[in-house]
């Protein structure tokens, strides 16, 4: 999901910041596979054609050497079962732990580096440095994913590297369980307490509004998001002074950057003028993965989970 750390505005959920501590992908579109023949394994025979945000992509076969540039990638291929496909992933990819990370960047992409590591197959989610025309010129098929503008994009993705890689069953099942559990969360979520929210994307502090993937995801669970009314919504990332935020005193503040940055709890009470939010003194501070929250593969789950727990415990 969008950038959270800085450079807030252009994929993702936007674009997700790059600078500062941890790195998320990139920029939104859906795409869908166009469905192959049955090989009578429920994988889907080849070749297929999946329409992704580069236009139509053929794949002529199984591929067995997949290089993923896009850490939400490099999720959902483990997860639909193509993780021993994966052969090499770039320097974010750090879920799970036995995906293949290895220098290789998607956001600073080298044609050459990518082309050494032999791959039938590349997935990303930025097309930056002219890096799909490059792969292009050469052979490489590539298939790119940018970021999700909204939840279905996250199924449409799924299913799209389920028909890419030989796993369409699987990925059908996963994308139909995770949308079936994020309707449970969100059909038992308590509407009718009109709590507002702040989610951080970093400590400048940015913020996402209720058009981004992550502000569609609360707004799942009826929370009004105080970033809404901000003087300059930024493609949806703006920036939030602390009077802002001070005089909006949100019943719940959600921080995407524990891990990057150390935040919690006990350091927004030590911001000036913070201590006195009421999400503050009533210990409705909830911290998220900094990497579930800025991702929008299968994870998602967890980050309705967490916002599905905290809004069950301030409506309780």
């Amino acid at each position: 999901m969008r950038p959270v750390r800085t450079a807030v505005a252009g994929v993702v959920l936007g674009v997700l910041a790059l600078a500062g501590c941890g790195q998320s992908d990139g920029a939104a579109t859906s795409a869908t596979p166009t469905p192959a023949a049955s090989d009578g394994t429920g994988q889907g025979a080849f070749p297929v054609t999946v329409q992704a945000g580069n236009g139509a992509v053929t794949i002529a076969k199984r591929p067995e050497h997949i290089v993923s540039l896009s850490p939400t990638a490099t999720e959902i291929l483990f997860a639909i079962g193509a993780g021993a496909q994966v052969t090499a992933a770039d320097d974010q990819s750090n879920y799970p732990p036995e995906a293949p990370k290895t220098s290789l960047s998607g956001f600073k992409p080298n044609v050459e580096a990518i082309v050494a590591a032999k791959p039938d197959l590349v997935v990303l989610a930025n097309d930056l440095e002219g890096v799909v025309s490059g792969l292009g010129k050469v052979g490489v098929p590539v298939l790119l994913e940018p970021a999700a503008a909204k939840l279905d994009d996250t199924y449409d993705q799924i299913r799209d590297l389920g028909a890419a890689t030989g796993n369409a069953a699987k990925a059908d099942e996963v994308a139909s369980g995770v949308k079936q559990k994020i309707d449970a969360l969100a059909a038992a979520a308590p509407k009718d307490k009109e709590l507002t929210y702040y989610h951080e994307l970093d400590t400048t502090p940015y913020a996402a509004t209720s058009s981004t993937f992550l502000g569609q995801v609360y707004g799942l669970f009826g929370l009004k998001n105080i970033a809404d009314e901000a003087p300059d919504a930024a493609g949806g990332y703006p920036k939030l002074s602390a009077e802002f935020i001070a005089k909006a005193d949100p019943d719940l503040i959600f921080l995407g950057d524990t891990k990057c940055c150390g935040q919690d709890a006990a350091a927004l009470a030590k911001r000036p003028g913070w201590s006195g939010l009421s999400a503050v003194k009533k210990g409705r501070v909830v911290g998220l993965d900094d990497d579930v929250a800025s991702r929008w593969g299968p994870r998602v789950v967890d980050l309705a989970q967490a916002v599905s727990d905290a809004v069950q415990k301030a409506a309780s």
